[in-house]
């Protein structure tokens, strides 16, 4: 597909013409980076328009430099335009403050990456709270949802693990429920089995299937294409822009 023609196609998937609730919707993103005022400013992302509606399963691909990493870093509001617009669940974060887009980030969304990002000293149950720490939310109510998120990644006889007591497998489940504990509206997940052996790597994606069939909306970065085919959609980046955005194998 050109570029020209992926800002105004119909996202692949399961999408009715009943004008679909958006959970993202990016629109003429352009991303500039300029090291120092005598360096040549490199275009991450070039004109990137890009909607994903509700319930979504959505696979980012492309080779290194082809500005994967950036444009999940602005869905993820990690990181702001230089130029266009970013809507996130019905909300303009693109020109939001950094303590705006922190609640924003911390309310809408869960990241799941490679590398776990688990916080070694904290038990199982504590690391799941972590993001309602910051939410200010109270400690009873904390660990209840913590609970519900690790019972739903059949974790919940962990509760007082260390990360160093878990398998691989289980430390990445114990990072998904830890994205799961606020109820995100978006779920980005950036290369998530990247660490895992193949068995192990086919459970959690199994898992992430189990996600979106109840409904939640997920992004991920992956390098596999036989990952990507278990998505509905497969949009490819090529030197910041859009190079095709195609059927995967889960959308019919």
């Amino acid at each position: 597909m050109s570029d020209a023609a992926s800002s105004t196609a119909t996202p692949a998937g399961p999408v009715t013409a009943d004008a679909p609730c958006h959970v993202a919707e990016v629109v003429g993103v352009e991303r500039l980076y300029q090291k120092h005022r005598k360096a040549p400013v490199v275009r991450a992302l070039d004109g990137v328009s890009l909607t994903i509606p509700d319930n979504q399963y959505v696979a980012i691909m492309g080779p290194s430099g082809s500005g994967k990493s950036t444009l999940m870093n602005i869905l993820g509001c990690l990181d702001r335009p230089t130029t266009g617009s970013y809507r996130l669940d019905g909300v303009d974060v693109a020109r939001m403050n950094d303590e705006d887009l922190s609640r924003v980030r911390g309310r809408k969304l869960g990241f799941v990456f490679q590398a776990f990002n688990l916080i070694p000293q904290l038990t199982v149950q504590q690391n799941v709270e972590v993001p309602l720490f910051y939410q200010a939310v109270a400690p009873g109510q904390r660990a209840i949802a913590a609970r519900e998120a690790l019972e739903r990644v059949q974790l919940a006889d962990r509760l007082t693990h260390r990360p160093a007591e878990l398998s691989g497998g289980q430390m990445q489940r114990v990072a998904i429920a830890r994205a799961l504990v606020t109820k995100p509206a978006l779920l980005l997940a950036d290369e998530p089995t990247g660490n895992l052996d193949s068995k192990t790597g086919a459970a959690i994606l199994a898992l992430f299937d189990e996600l979106h069939a109840e409904g939640l909306t997920i992004i991920m970065v992956t390098h596999d294409d036989s990952v990507a085919e278990r998505c509905q959609r497969v949009v490819r980046l090529k030197d910041g822009k859009i190079d095709r955005d195609e059927t995967g194998g889960a959308a019919s």
